[in-house]
């Protein structure tokens, strides 16, 4: 498990208001249905946000985390990966998610995230990601989807491999340097990769951080979780 129940998201810089907020139900072109939570900020910057959750899902962090990229001035929806095999409904602790993840393939992810593309207006629009998520917010790098660009928490670069030529948006990681899932080499040898194929990105990592830091609870790793958000808005602000 990445975020918990209790795990909150830190707020942007000088946050601004959040206009509405609350849950839909994204129907994707396959006809799946899956739970989404949309959040409009009261102060636009013209640019909106598809927030890929870790592997538990849609649960309470991420629909916080809407509310403070609202306060930071995008459009945010955050959807859920398991209405194929689970059905509606909140993902909370008790959710077996081990069950239902590996049923979970790359093309249901893009194809729920097309469908929270629907929901926004077209400005420009990138993907955040974390954990299971960050990984296929990277992979979206090789989608037909219009993203401006694929922001990723914790990823585990062994899940983009395959696609990693394909990439043509740039990429943000924002790596956690203690993270025990993926050795650090790994980022490094992907970097590489990346770097070779002439594929835009920036990676930083966070030294001595766990997985998961980037939660108010973890008050050592503040600093790190600031760093990140200026990091987000430079890169979106220059992909834009």
């Amino acid at each position: 498990m990445c975020h918990s129940d209790d795990s909150r998201p830190p707020g942007p810089p000088d946050p601004g208001g959040v206009a509405e907020h609350g849950p839909l139900v994204l129907t994707a072109e396959d006809g799946n249905k899956t739970d989404a939570y949309l959040a409009r900020p009261e102060t636009p910057n013209g640019m909106n946000v598809v927030l890929l959750p870790d592997r538990r899902g849609k649960h309470p962090f991420y629909d916080a985390l809407a509310q403070r990229f609202a306060e930071a001035g995008f459009t945010a929806i955050a959807f859920d990966y398991f209405g194929r095999t689970a059905g509606l409904g909140a993902r909370t602790e008790d959710f077996d998610w081990q069950a239902h993840l590996r049923h979970v393939e790359p093309a249901h992810v893009r194809a729920d995230a097309a469908a929270a593309l629907g929901q926004l207006d077209g400005a420009p629009t990138f993907s955040v990601g974390f954990c299971f998520g960050g990984s296929h917010s990277w992979r979206l790098a090789a989608s037909e989807l219009d993203l401006a660009g694929c922001i990723g928490f914790y990823g585990k670069p062994s899940m983009v491999e395959d696609v990693l030529p394909e990439f043509h948006r740039p990429l943000l990681m924002l790596v956690a340097g203690a993270d025990a899932a993926t050795p650090i080499t790994e980022f490094h040898a992907m970097e590489e990769r990346l770097t070779e194929q002439e594929k835009p990105h920036d990676m930083h990592i966070y030294e001595g951080a766990p997985h998961s830091f980037f939660d108010v609870g973890f008050a050592r790793w503040q600093d790190a979780c600031a760093d990140a958000w200026r990091r987000i808005l430079e890169f979106t602000e220059r992909y834009r």
